[in-house]
């Protein structure tokens, strides 16, 4: 076994599924994604490969700065889009063609027949990943893992990953206790709890067929309807003298719906929201805070299982942070996550 405590709890944990995802650019999730290759190599873990989005080119696509390539190694299966092979560094074996198509061609899976660097680019819609997912585990994929892309969260959701690991670093700006602080926000609308047995199985023709359920405090239906939830404010408004204690919506939870959400809470003692899951919420942590003032409570149709968190103490612009010190203070300021550095781990493993 590694000396990696990140490798560790995933394998400890038994997931088949784990999405890597930065909070912004250059936070160093393509080395924690490295990271896990090569613990997978190291352990002899049959892995599968694909992202979404694309990462592995040489260059930052939006500041033209120099990225670590994504290494992989002999036996490994990648679902990639068929221009990136031309491009790749490592002889590949083409295994099947997937049919499921993206801007750069056609996504292939092939095996990789030696060590070297690649550019992975996967699929773009939640269904073609699930596909991707199936295909690579029908071949013996034991774990497969999901490299995010900027801006796009919904591959770190629980009905597609059984994990996540989030990147996070120096890049995000200002003095450390602010990097942390931005980081610990972020862990607290991805961390949301799940609802209990009884109200999952309450909701769960929302989350199955998609829309938004309102319900009194006896459990007694008021609305369930297949609507699109961005304009879903005036229903959950029209409900308000109707005594509705619980809320659940399928899709994204922006401000216009969290407004609506805030006017009912304030009017109802002990409202429950009840969302997909913590990628489906685009607003801060400050609003959380308002609404929990008003005794209300946010909880997920399915919680994010958040495997750990990983540092990278560079920023290719602006302040970088002793390596040593940020692991420390991180520690502190994320418990009860589990934080690394991969970059000093990886000193510690074997060539």
């Amino acid at each position: 076994m590694t000396q990696s405590v990140l490798w560790q709890r995933i394998c400890a944990q038994g997931l088949g599924t784990v999405a890597v995802m930065g909070m912004t650019k250059n936070t160093g999730k393509t080395v924690a994604l490295n990271h896990l290759l090569r613990c997978a190599a190291q352990e002899g873990v049959a892995v599968g490969l694909t992202s979404i989005g694309r990462d592995g080119e040489e260059h930052d696509q939006v500041f033209s700065f120099p990225k670590p390539a994504v290494r992989v190694w002999p036996g490994m299966l990648v679902a990639t889009a068929r221009d990136t092979l031309a491009r790749a560094k490592v002889p590949t074996h083409t295994v099947a063609h997937t049919g499921i198509g993206s801007p750069m061609g056609e996504i292939d899976l092939v095996q990789v027949l030696d060590e070297g660097d690649m550019e992975v680019a996967g699929a773009s819609r939640s269904s073609d990943l699930l596909q991707l997912i199936a295909q690579l585990q029908q071949r013996g994929c034991a774990l497969v893992l999901l490299d995010g892309a900027l801006g796009r969260s919904h591959h770190a959701s629980p009905a597609i990953a059984d994990g996540i690991v989030l990147a996070t670093g120096a890049t995000l700006g200002g003095a450390m206790g602010d990097v942390l602080r931005k980081t610990r926000e972020r862990l607290a609308l991805l961390g949301i709890a799940s609802a209990p047995p009884a109200l999952v199985e309450r909701c769960r023709a929302v989350f199955v067929h998609g829309g938004v359920g309102l319900w009194d405090a006896h459990g007694g239906e008021l609305f369930l309807g297949q609507i699109p939830t961005l304009t879903a404010a005036g229903t959950l408004l029209h409900y308000a003298e109707r005594g509705v204690q619980t809320i659940a919506v399928s899709g994204a939870v922006g401000r216009t719906l969290w407004q609506a959400v805030q006017t009912l809470a304030a009017r109802v003692d002990g409202l429950t929201l009840v969302v997909a899951d913590g990628t489906r919420l685009f607003i801060d942590v400050l609003d959380l805070a308002a609404l929990r003032r008003l005794g209300a409570q946010l909880l997920a149709y399915r919680a994010i299982g958040i495997v750990g968190v990983t540092l990278n103490p560079v920023a290719p612009l602006g302040t970088s942070f002793d390596a040593h010190a940020f692991l420390a203070e991180a520690r502190i300021q994320l418990a009860p996550y589990e934080v690394s550095d991969v970059a000093l781990t990886d000193t510690l493993l074997p060539e």
